[in-house]
């Protein structure tokens, strides 16, 4: 007996759950590396773990400039890339 005539028992086969994993799909870009000025909520206020690391990194690296309370995700996440390849956390 295969997958397709196998009785309804509610749980998944091996066959199905890697035809439903989006990683077994090469081709599927849905959860690619995005650029922040395309994400959807890049313009909300950058969340308290970002401002922690912004904040540690512009420390390190110090330029602390590069850290402003009121960055929004997307300016964050860049500063965050920018000054981890300052600080060879890269």
């Amino acid at each position: 007996m295969n997958a397709e005539n196998a009785p309804m028992t509610g749980k998944t086969t091996k066959d199905q759950a890697a035809a439903e994993n989006p990683k077994s799909d090469p081709t599927d870009e849905s959860n690619r590396i995005k650029d922040p000025d395309e994400w959807t909520t890049g313009s909300e206020p950058m969340t308290g773990a970002q401002a922690s690391y912004l904040k540690t990194l512009s420390e390190q690296a110090k330029a602390p400039d590069a850290f402003e309370a009121d960055l929004d995700k997307a300016e964050a996440s860049k500063r965050i890339d920018a000054l981890r390849k300052e600080t060879g956390k890269d």
